[in-house]
């Protein structure tokens, strides 16, 4: 899919965390392999029956406030998530072009809000290892909406929390639900990612524009503004 994106009608940009900013693999080693193994110790499991019970559970809240809770899953699993995190806080990191990206949308003039479904501790985490905050006009929890972006409701809740125009919007998210949501609020401009995860291949282009990396959509030096978008492979 090739889209044409007209930085000159966009005013503000919201940019998704974990997948989008920051590279998946922390996340996924987490969930698929730290988590199973200390499961397994805290509760005498052989640990391929460990992974199994572990994705079963994460499956059956997966879109809901509950999947991205630390809190929710330490009472679950019996276990301190949030201190586990940081036993492999050195895997957490900027996907390549990120921060040129968002030095490029300042010098534009666009404003920048970080939007996520992170809970508040990994978010603070992960602002901690990677100093990226500065780069943000504003930072949106989805915990302290009370709604997850997949939610058809967050979105007029976030425009009440901080306030955007549709039409004059980009998002730029790793998840399509999401971005299916964000399409059935009317925001205008929604480009996914290809690589979440470096560790992974990349997905397949999809139903949305998509880029490999943010160097691919930068404003950066765009003498008319406009910056052509082909996800293909």
């Amino acid at each position: 899919m090739t889209t044409h994106l007209s930085w000159s009608r966009i005013q503000t940009v919201l940019l998704d965390m974990d997948g989008t900013l920051l590279d998946l693999h922390f996340d996924n080693h987490f969930w698929r392999e730290l988590v199973p193994a200390r499961y397994a110790e805290r509760h005498g499991l052989p640990l391929d029956r460990a992974r199994a019970e572990v994705a079963a559970r994460t499956r059956s809240v997966e879109g809901t406030l509950a999947w991205y809770c630390l809190d929710y899953w330490s009472r679950e699993l019996a276990l301190d998530i949030a201190t586990l995190k940081r036993e492999i806080e050195h895997l957490i990191a900027v996907h390549p072009h990120v921060v040129e990206f968002l030095n490029a949308l300042h010098v534009a003039g666009k404003r920048v809000v970080l939007v996520t479904n992170a809970h508040p501790r990994s978010l603070a985490l992960k602002m901690e290892k990677t100093r990226l905050a500065g780069h943000f006009d504003a930072i949106v929890c989805a915990h302290d909406l009370g709604l997850v972006k997949e939610q058809p409701e967050f979105w007029p809740r976030l425009r009440q929390r901080e306030p955007f125009e549709p039409a004059t919007t980009l998002l730029v998210d790793d998840n399509l639900p999401i971005l299916r949501a964000a399409r059935a609020q009317g925001i205008a401009y929604l480009v996914s990612v290809l690589r979440p995860d470096s560790a992974d291949p990349p997905k397949p282009p999809g139903e949305f524009p998509a880029i490999h990396d943010f160097s691919e959509l930068s404003p950066a030096g765009r003498a008319d503004e406009l910056v052509e978008i082909n996800s293909d492979m």
